[in-house]
């Protein structure tokens, strides 16, 4: 689709462009590991939804770009979204001109399909006078790979928890095999209500991120207690899916675990330390504040088309407090069977 009034052109992505796509991501300032284009694949087949990723070019080269999926549920609706089961998104561009157009462009494929709203997923407001929701927060901060250091950072209180852990005697590895980590999530979530993503999500991701991913597991006398699995991108380690089981907080397997990724990735190269996103007034939220983190809001803005307010698919909503009271209380071999049908819509 030429945008004639400028020098650019905007265009749909093709697996063709992935290498000049990624190039593109990983030389801008703003990029993230939820721009890559790997995020394509992951979401057709790792989740069965369509992906639409925008492109613009100048002269044959990227200047900016715009992922976004389409997920339609008859429970939780129809959303054009940039970027589901993403902490980050938005367009990246070398301008803001470039920016609008790849919202102007997303803004009429979203009134094409239909959708009930345009989710964009922003760590800085794009769209003027656009509907936000101010529910996440991101937490972000330095780490140095010294070990003084970085102990010395965390508060004292959850310092000491992690001395606990150490002093209990667990272990970690960084595992090839993931049973152990997919174990320790899926009861994680099932803890929590929440139904576990599909084997093939984890399958994918690892097919299209390799060595831009890894899996941390915490034992404790040789039974996983705790397990996360983290994103690579430039300096930075996002701890991205992690649970932990019933026995976990007894030894204080969670705080040892992030503590141990610190080391670990700061080993790597890492030297920030991005603990994801949580919600105000949940125990995640004083968590990430309690080991030191401040919280950013995220001002994920919408574009409304069918809808007429907001989307509230998270368990905040009180619609889903039976499903969530009731979901606590499966088996994890159901949990386990049935999540995978309600997971791939709710991210």
């Amino acid at each position: 689709m030429d945008m004639a009034a400028n020098d650019f052109t905007i265009e749909w992505y093709t697996p063709a462009s992935a290498p000049a796509w990624d190039a593109y991501v990983l030389g801008h300032q703003e990029g993230t590991f939820f721009h890559r284009a790997g995020w394509y694949q992951v979401m057709q087949k790792g989740l069965g939804h369509k992906p639409h990723f925008l492109l613009a070019r100048r002269d044959d080269q990227i200047v900016g770009v715009l992922p976004m999926a389409e997920v339609k549920s008859w429970l939780f609706g129809h959303h054009l979204s940039a970027l589901p089961f993403c902490v980050y998104g938005g367009p990246l561009a070398d301008n803001d001109r470039i920016a609008q157009s790849l919202l102007q462009v997303a803004i009429q494929k979203a009134e094409t399909l239909q959708v009930d709203d345009l989710e964009i997923r922003c760590r800085e407001a794009l769209l003027d006078n656009a509907p936000t929701k101010s529910l996440y927060y991101s937490f972000r901060r330095e780490i140095t790979g010294d070990i003084d250091t970085d102990m010395k950072a965390i508060p004292r209180k959850q310092r000491a928890m992690v001395r606990k852990g150490i002093s209990n005697g667990l272990q970690h590895t960084i595992d090839d095999d993931w049973q152990d980590f997919l174990y320790c999530y899926d009861t994680s979530v099932r803890n929590l209500g929440t139904p576990a993503f599909p084997r093939q999500y984890f399958q994918v991701l690892r097919e299209q991120f390799a060595q831009d991913i890894d899996v941390l597991t915490v034992r404790d006398q040789g039974k996983p207690v705790a397990s996360v699995m983290s994103f690579y991108f430039r300096d930075e380690v996002l701890p991205y899916y992690g649970g932990g089981t019933d026995a976990a907080r007894v030894v204080a397997a969670n705080d040892f675990m992030y503590w141990q990724l610190m080391q670990h990735a700061a080993a790597r190269g890492a030297r920030l330390f991005d603990f994801g996103r949580s919600k105000a007034g949940t125990g995640a939220f004083s968590f990430k504040k309690n080991w030191g983190f401040e919280p950013e809001a995220l001002p994920y803005q919408y574009y409304l088309v069918r809808a007429t307010t907001m989307p509230e698919v998270n368990p905040n909503n009180p619609k889903y407090a039976l499903m969530i009271a009731l979901w606590k209380r499966l088996p994890l071999g159901l949990s386990r069977m049935l999540g995978p049908m309600l997971s791939r819509y709710v991210g």
